[in-house]
């Protein structure tokens, strides 16, 4: 990985930014010897798709079962009603 200095980098930030945009090659900022920062390249977008948050996570799930039965019939449901009320004291 290249490294430069910020006082460099900041001299010639363009064409850095273009070289790494060219070469997909990361470029390490430091500054004092330290690494401050680290500029990479972008990620390349589908032309004409816009990449945010919704539907960004589109085709990661998968259905498993039925999803639009209730998971508890009717009497299920009521018997867990009048159990929470006992315990809450309330019947």
């Amino acid at each position: 990985m290249v490294s430069i200095q910020v006082s460099e980098f900041k001299a010639t930030c363009l064409s850095v930014i273009e070289r790494v945009r060219q070469t997909g090659q990361p470029v390490l900022i430091t500054k004092h010897g330290e690494p401050v920062a680290e500029l990479v390249s972008a990620r390349p977008q589908a032309k004409g798709k816009r990449q945010g948050f919704l539907g960004s996570m589109r085709g990661t799930a998968e259905l498993a079962g039925d999803i639009v039965s209730p998971v508890l019939s009717e009497e299920e449901w009521t018997k867990g009603l009048l159990e929470d009320d006992k315990k809450a004291g309330r019947r």
